[in-house]
């Protein structure tokens, strides 16, 4: 399995496709953005001039793409991505989206006997571009175990999470959770900086006491503690409010679809709701959450 089609080339899905060509792999990419399908050809990509131009003759399929709307209309209908592949292409779904909409993109697959799966990611921009990310597979294991060389190329952990849907369910659940903590690190932080204390200083201080958390230690939300994450570049780039958002959008009726109590989760929601409802907001990094606990300066 050497010819990949990548289809979707934002944040997550650039790199990634990247790291399948540092892989040795042979990928022909396609984004609705010129300049990011420009990026992706100088690290090596092919250009495809369409979903459907990038797929033929492609041995796999990957899609990283923003909604589940996107989704179906990339892959279902008669004029469809799944009507036009070869037989045998196995198709990887990366997107994060609702697990009805995945079962329902495996289950036409299914019906065209391609092997299919849903294996959206966790990370963060950085993971995919380290090629550290972390897959959440749902569907056949035949499947995960044919879709592992690709994901191991752009990831180190891969996870067979159950059936179809599977890998959806567990990428809402982390989701959420991720939502939680980043809101509980940047409310601490910020108390502690209206206390006197460094942000950097209080951070460590966390991270080796029983507060520790992804957030803290990967992604710190207060400007100017820590490198290379959004909150040391104006909250630019990485994982946005708005797509925040939607995932707990998605967690909150797959709760309610399995009567779930989530009242934290419902919490989060709620904040991220407030946060984004400043249009400047929407598209920064969802740890830009740190501002609604700062003070105006001169406060």
């Amino acid at each position: 399995m050497q010819k990949v089609a990548f289809i979707g080339l934002g944040h997550m899905g650039g790199p990634m496709a990247a790291n399948l060509v540092k892989a040795g792999f042979t990928v022909t990419a396609f984004d609705l953005s010129e300049a990011a399908l420009v990026q992706a050809e100088a690290q090596g990509c092919k250009r495809g001039g369409s979903a459907h131009e990038a797929a033929a003759g492609a041995d796999a399929v990957i899609s990283m793409l923003t909604t589940g709307e996107v989704v179906r209309g990339i892959y279902l209908g008669a004029r469809g991505l799944l009507q036009a592949l070869d037989d045998g292409t196995l198709v990887i779904d990366c997107s994060t989206i609702a697990a009805s909409d995945a079962r329902q993109l495996v289950s036409a697959a299914r019906e065209r006997s391609l092997p299919a799966i849903d294996a959206p990611v966790s990370g963060g921009t950085a993971a995919a571009e380290a090629g550290t990310l972390s897959f959440m597979c749902g569907g056949d294991a035949s499947a995960v175990d044919a879709a592992r060389p690709l994901l191991e190329a752009m990831g180190a952990n891969v996870f067979h999470a159950g059936p179809a849907g599977s890998g959806q369910v567990a990428k809402i659940c982390n989701n959420m959770l991720l939502a939680i903590h980043m809101i509980g690190t940047a409310e601490a932080l910020q108390m502690g900086v209206d206390n006197g204390l460094d942000p950097k200083v209080v951070s460590d201080i966390m991270r080796a006491s029983s507060g520790g958390n992804w957030s803290l230690e990967k992604y710190n939300p207060y400007p100017g503690v820590m490198e290379g994450v959004p909150a040391s570049r104006g909250y630019e780039g990485g994982f946005s409010v708005q797509l925040m958002l939607k995932d707990l959008g998605l967690a909150m009726d797959t709760a309610a679809g399995s009567a779930s109590s989530t009242p934290l989760g419902a919490l989060a929601k709620n904040l991220y709701q407030l946060h984004g409802g400043d249009p400047d907001n929407q598209m920064l990094d969802f740890s830009s959450i740190q501002n609604m606990f700062r003070r105006p300066a001169g406060d």
